[in-house]
């Protein structure tokens, strides 16, 4: 995991400045010397607090830590777009060529009822997460993009899916929603939530350490053996280990090529004036988001400011962490430029935060969790930025994996992205080059795509690349 900083967490993200003094309240402390436990979680961001969480209910008497190279949520947990979505990285047709056209369909209803599990769990232990379930509507504002629309929700009817699921919405009805510029139309899905990630991930963090677990903060992981991790303040002995490091995976001893930390970037306006709002819309607290291939995300936050992130930002040689990297003026001049391309009318309002982090990407754009019972190893991640619903998801997978126990309907175990190893990146200057290189070409083709009103061929190339 990335060495440990002194970093106030109130700059880490506006979600974390804005939390209540009883969140910011320390939870753990540092590994006093050697140690013993049934299972040692590394990370305690939503992977590994959604694991402690399910495994303590599953079995109380399991002595579980959990190991942090800085504090509970200091990762991607507590600095994201806050959606709790559906989405998934690999698509639909990659879930099938890998199993079964039933299989990607039921990893796309274990998706959804992984949305209204969080809701679920953060209302039966009176978590103040900020949770408003609006769906997600994602705009069409070219002709290019509405064609895009119209094709995706005909291929979501060859799979099954309902209006009740998706749904194309017409150039007055999108407008409904969100009144942005240039509106020809729009799909939606009730299948998202907005919330304050930080509240969740702080919330999760104090009611499994209640539960039992015991945390081991600003202690760097160095390295995972089998049975043993071992750390600069000493090891960890345990049955089972759960690697759950996400973008900062690249720092343990043999894993630099495991998954690819590439950053996001957001930021956030002051509180709007509800004049403002009656203008724009999300009435609901619809997350948000438009066809473009460089991906964009926003929400109305529930004390009224915009928030609102993408990509764009490099990614670092070597697979470089650090905090100076959470700020880019130059991306996040792009970001304000595309919102207020969006929403003129916010032009007057002040951007009060900007900040970042990175998140982890597998070679073939998969997510994927699983449990080697011979070795006692066990892992989930590369969620591509769509992990704030799909940790939940590996959480009770892991559980069902490491103890048996049933984590509700279903078998999880068998869905497909379980035990799916993906391939290794290339060594550098060779990731560096090719992260990159996709970078620009995603970018060139909104370019190419707004200027001539023709697909790219880049962006396709790309879309069969990483799976969909």
């Amino acid at each position: 995991m990335a060495a440990p900083v002194t970093q106030n967490p109130a700059e880490l993200s506006m979600w974390w400045n804005t939390l209540p003094p009883e969140l910011l309240a320390p939870i753990g402390s540092p590994l006093p010397g050697d140690a013993a436990a049934d299972i040692a979680i590394v990370g305690a961001g939503y992977t590994g607090l959604w694991t402690a969480y399910y495994l303590l209910k599953a079995d109380p008497s399991l002595r579980v830590v959990i190991v942090e190279a800085n504090y509970a949520g200091f990762g991607a947990s507590g600095r994201n777009g806050g959606w709790v979505s559906a989405l998934f990285p690999a698509g639909l047709n990659a879930l099938a060529r890998a199993s079964s056209r039933s299989d990607a369909v039921r990893m796309k209803r274990a998706m959804f009822e992984t949305v209204a599990e969080i809701g679920r769990v953060a209302n039966a232990q009176a978590w103040d997460i900020e949770w408003e379930q609006g769906g997600t509507v994602v705009l069409a504002r070219t002709p290019l993009q509405l064609e895009s629309a119209r094709a995706e929700i005909a291929d979501y009817r060859t799979w099954g899916f309902g209006e009740d699921d998706y749904a194309l919405l017409d150039a007055g009805e999108a407008k409904a929603r969100l009144n942005a510029t240039d509106v020809l139309g729009a799909t939606f899905t009730p299948h998202c939530a907005a919330i304050n990630p930080a509240r969740l991930v702080r919330n999760l963090a104090r009611t499994v350490n209640e539960m039992g677990a015991t945390f081991y903060e600003d202690t760097k992981v160095e390295s995972i053996e089998p049975g043993i991790l071992r750390t600069g303040r000493g090891s960890i002995r345990a049955e089972v280990i759960v690697r759950a490091t996400e973008g900062y995976t690249p720092s343990l001893t043999g894993e630099k090529r495991t998954l690819a930390p590439v950053y996001s970037l957001m930021l956030a306006t002051e509180p709007l004036s509800e004049s403002l709002w009656e203008k724009i819309g999300l009435r609901a607290r619809e997350t948000f988001s438009d066809g473009r291939h460089l991906v964009i995300y926003g929400q109305r936050t529930a004390d009224g400011r915009i928030a609102f992130g993408g990509r764009g930002a490099p990614y670092f040689f070597g697979s470089k962490i650090t905090p100076a990297q959470d700020r880019n003026p130059q991306v996040h001049a792009g970001l304000w430029r595309v919102l207020t391309d969006l929403f003129p009318a916010i032009s007057d309002a002040r951007v009060t935060h900007t900040w970042g982090g990175p998140l982890g990407i597998a070679r073939d754009w998969w997510a994927s969790c699983g449990f080697d019972r011979t070795t006692g190893f066990a892992w989930a991640g590369g969620y591509v930025g769509d992990g704030v619903a799909t940790t939940n998801l590996a959480g009770r997978t892991l559980t069902e994996l490491i103890t048996g126990a049933p984590m509700g309907a279903g078998d999880l175990t068998s869905l497909p992205w379980v035990n799916h190893r993906s391939p290794k990146w290339e060594p550098e200057p060779m990731r560096w080059l090719a992260t990159n290189l996709a970078l620009r070409a995603i970018s060139s083709a909104d370019t190419v795509e707004n200027r001539t009103g023709r697909p790219s061929r880049r962006a396709a190339v790309l879309a069969r690349k990483i799976g969909h």
